[in-house]
């Protein structure tokens, strides 16, 4: 089970992190461009700070376990996620991006899978 949600916690990461860092990284003209057409309904700095959210779920799915500090950080981590993953699709849904929803239900599922698994039967 442990190497499961490893495994899930890293990928995640990943995902959340490459995320993270261009939304934080580029504007909103830039995103929308590019495939994130869901930056034109939120002011700049909203966009900004749910990259800095993604990446610092990132950051809190992995670090606490690695360093063993405050590991009750990584399920909380993938609770966050789950939550910016439901509210995606609600985003999407309202935009009428259908096909967007399912990367976030399979992202929701693996946060909520991870938060599961590190809150009960394989904390840290």
């Amino acid at each position: 089970m442990h190497t499961a949600l490893w495994i899930t916690a890293s990928l995640l990461a990943l995902v959340f992190l490459a995320a993270g860092a261009v939304t934080l990284v580029k504007d909103r003209e830039w995103l929308r461009g590019n495939g994130m057409a869901w930056a034109e309904d939120f002011p700049a700095p909203a966009v900004k700070a749910i990259g800095a959210a993604e990446l610092l779920g990132a950051a809190g799915l992995v670090l606490p376990g690695v360093l063993d500090v405050a590991t009750v950080l990584v399920p909380a981590a993938a609770c966050g996620l789950a939550a910016l993953m439901a509210g995606a699709a609600v985003v999407h849904l309202r935009r009428g991006e259908r096909s967007a929803i399912a990367v976030n239900a399979v992202l929701f599922a693996l946060a909520a899978f991870t938060a599961w698994g590190r809150f009960g039967p394989a904390a840290l």
